[in-house]
């Protein structure tokens, strides 16, 4: 079983690279982040012509996540984060596929801090490590997939001082995704490459991608009853390179069944 994650950033508009994609990897489950799309808007007819069924949860202009499924429909459980009813960014989506319990989700960005995106950042992050010890309790395999917003160490950014002050890397941000992992949960692609670089996302600024210049914000936790199912972990870099694509490249892991 091969579970992946991918940035889309914009789904209507790179939806192309997206079904390309879709062809060669060959992924089973995909959750999806950024697609800047209502519900309505959701290119659905096109993604079951891939062979996927499909949940998501849509807003205008920014923010929406999706979770696909090759060959099925997921069952949808929850479309929101618990624990702040007054908040309606389209950042969190789950969903049970084949057994497993899937969770796409787009973290904030946090910038600029200090200040109230970067307050609203960690408050978020808060609820969802709450929520991913509650689903840790029932004992259920789960799968948290998604663009976190947070570079969890050092190796995980390119040589640079231009990102000291950003709510990426800052001390809380870490501390949060650490906090995560502490529970039991698995980050599947440091496990497969546990001495690589590893990035997941390049600017389109600065030539970024042009000189590597990279950072990994893209993760994959799995709880304790798929660690020992883990056989392999990678980040697919040449979707990246495409002409009009994403900033971010599929990660995937895949699974004994």
């Amino acid at each position: 079983m091969k579970i992946a994650t991918f940035n889309i950033n914009g789904v209507n508009k790179r939806l192309d690279i997206l079904l390309t994609w879709l062809g060669t990897a060959e992924p089973d489950v995909v959750c999806l982040q950024e697609l800047k799309a209502t519900d309505g808007q959701f290119p659905r007819a096109a993604i079951e012509a891939a062979g996927y069924g499909a949940v998501w949860r849509g807003q205008a202009a920014w923010n929406g996540v999706a979770i696909l499924a090759r060959d099925r429909e997921p069952v949808l459980t929850r479309t929101g984060l618990p624990g702040d009813s007054s908040d309606t960014q389209s950042r969190y989506i789950e969903a049970a596929v084949n057994g497993i319990l899937i969770a796409s989700l787009y973290a904030p960005n946090g910038n600029p801090q200090p200040g109230p995106k970067f307050d609203y950042k960690l408050a978020w992050h808060l609820r969802f490590n709450q929520h991913a010890a509650a689903l840790l309790e029932t004992g259920v395999p789960v799968v948290l997939a998604g663009d976190y917003n947070i570079v969890p160490e050092p190796r995980d950014i390119y040589p640079t001082r231009s990102y000291d002050d950003n709510a990426l890397v800052q001390p809380e941000s870490r501390a949060a995704f650490r906090s995560l992992v502490d529970q039991g949960w698995l980050d599947a692609l440091r496990k497969i490459h546990p001495k690589e670089q590893l990035f997941t996302f390049w600017d389109y600024r600065r030539n970024r991608w042009q000189r590597d210049a990279g950072l990994r914000l893209d993760h994959i936790l799995l709880s304790r009853k798929l660690r020992r199912r883990l056989t392999g972990a990678g980040i697919d870099r040449e979707i990246r390179a495409l002409e009009g694509s994403s900033d971010h490249a599929p990660v995937w892991v895949s699974m004994r069944d």
